[in-house]
């Protein structure tokens, strides 16, 4: 698979994408600390008492920006490891890898800093060309072959 420079710049990509998810979740992790919000009584009861067992607006923006991403990172791992299977130009490979993380880490960045609208919207919909891109490669690849 290393031969294949598609399937390696898909594999850069979606690493740097996998750590973005990682680094999200800490940072929700962290604003829990600060805030003093936590989603299970035996955490609460460790860091203060039962009266931290409650919701915080910032910790839910933080878990709504991390389950975006994987509500869209993760059909990006399928799509574009098929994709990396078609034998694509490389080059229009690593740039619907790139626009899609460039793409989410706006959407993550403009999520978690509450930038103005339609910043995050934008976002997520420039992301969403090349995953669209890719499943229609797929399926035209599919549809010729069969």
């Amino acid at each position: 698979m290393m031969k294949n420079e598609v399937f390696v710049s898909f594999a850069f990509y979606s690493t740097i994408l996998i750590l973005k998810m990682y680094v999200i979740a800490i940072i929700t992790g962290q604003v829990r600390l600060r805030k003093k919000a936590f989603a299970n009584p035996e955490d609460a009861l460790r860091n203060g008492g039962l009266q931290y067992y409650r919701d915080d607006p910032d910790v839910e923006r933080c878990r709504r920006a991390h389950r975006n991403d994987m509500e869209n990172i993760f059909p990006f791992l399928f799509l574009g490891a098929i994709y990396s299977m078609l034998d694509p130009n490389p080059t229009v490979a690593r740039i619907h890898f790139l626009i899609f993380l460039v793409g989410r880490i706006i959407h993550t960045v403009a999520y978690l800093l509450k930038l103005k609208a339609p910043t995050r919207s934008v976002a997520y919909s420039v992301a969403q060309m090349p995953c669209f891109s890719m499943a229609l490669q797929i399926l035209f690849a599919i549809v010729t072959r069969w």
